[in-house]
């Protein structure tokens, strides 16, 4: 592969590898190489069968295929049988447009996340086969140091939905406030977190990520026993693969199906909309003002992440487009 210019996970510019910073967070700061040991599993039959194997053991759930791993010594390899891993690896999936573009395209997302907006995010990077096929990898944030696990549970258990008994579209049947009501319910300190699930959805409508659904908000046991709201995953600019809709939830941002003024000249939720979607869960009202500001004022750090990012070319335009657009509907 072409020799790297900028940090594969924080995309820091001068870095032939992952940066220090990156390795401390990611890998515990032991020196790992942005190469896998492996080919890529559609290239080499015998990779293809651990892999196989792999992913019949882990327990995550989604469409998009997930493999566990472990860092042995300074090596990520896969988990075997009875093993707790503490990454997990996702190469590129299939059945999607621009398929190879969603390692990139998630890295991205988190990234632009975390530095841009500071959303709390699981911690990852881009990391790249034998041969520089790319694969997005990131650190399981429900793993303790001595490999035992913090009680996580998401909405999809919360609110008691499973393909059994609500069809094999429940994790879509719901909406935003619903999850919101659940965070006063079950979170102690919900009037911090409120604030948290405020701005990830905000973030999830801004980069038009069509699967924020059930199973991608979760609530993470915290060392006092109690719970908050989990770091952000699976952030992806979904518009890029798929024709999908504003969000992930047939029901949208309410319970009630409530649109303003402007979502019915606009046909997109604006940024009256998201003023009463914080009323509704909880964010007080002197707060919402300051916590939108920033998803409707032009960042101009997100075109610079953008342009240091793994995406092509098109898909950088088009990546930055789609925020354009959805950053005016927010103004509207």
């Amino acid at each position: 592969m072409t020799e790297l210019r900028y940090c594969p996970g924080t995309l820091a510019e001068g870095n032939a590898s992952y940066s220090a910073s990156c390795l401390k967070n990611l890998f515990d700061g032991r020196k790992v190489s942005h190469l896998l040991q492996y080919d890529p599993p559609q290239k080499n039959e015998e990779v293809n069968e651990l892999f196989m194997e792999n992913r019949r053991r882990i327990s995550i759930s989604g469409v998009q295929e997930k493999l566990s791993m472990v860092l042995e010594k300074n090596v990520l390899r896969l988990t075997r049988e009875g093993e707790q891993g503490t990454h997990i690896l996702k190469p590129i999936p299939r059945d999607l447009k621009k398929v190879d573009q969603v390692p990139a395209n998630e890295h991205l997302t988190m990234q632009i996340a975390r530095q841009v907006f500071r959303i709390n995010t699981a911690e990852n990077a881009m990391i790249f086969f034998k041969d520089g096929t790319p694969a997005y990898i990131t650190k399981r944030f429900d793993i303790k140091e001595d490999k035992t696990k913090w009680g996580k549970e998401d909405f999809a258990s919360l609110v008691g939905k499973t393909k059994d008994n609500a069809g094999p579209d429940f994790k879509y049947d719901s909406n935003y406030e619903e999850i919101g009501l659940l965070i006063q319910k079950f979170v102690p300190a919900w009037r911090i977190e409120i604030e948290k699930y405020f701005s990830l959805v905000l973030f999830n409508y801004l980069f038009c990520n069509g699967d924020a659904h059930l199973k991608n908000f979760s609530l993470l046991e915290t060392p006092s026993g109690d719970h908050m709201l989990s770091p952000a995953y699976d952030l992806v600019n979904t518009r890029i693969h798929v024709d999908d809709t504003d969000f992930a939830f047939y029901h949208g941002l309410f319970s009630d199906g409530y649109k303003s003024e402007s979502f019915q000249k606009k046909s997109h939720a604006c940024g009256d909309d998201f003023s009463e979607f914080g009323k509704r869960i909880g964010v007080n009202e002197t707060r919402i003002e300051k916590l939108m500001k920033p998803f409707m004022e032009k960042q101009t750090m997100v075109e610079m992440l953008t342009e240091k990012s793994f995406l092509k070319k098109p898909e950088k335009r088009a990546y930055l487009l789609l925020y354009s657009t959805r950053r005016n509907l927010l103004n509207a």
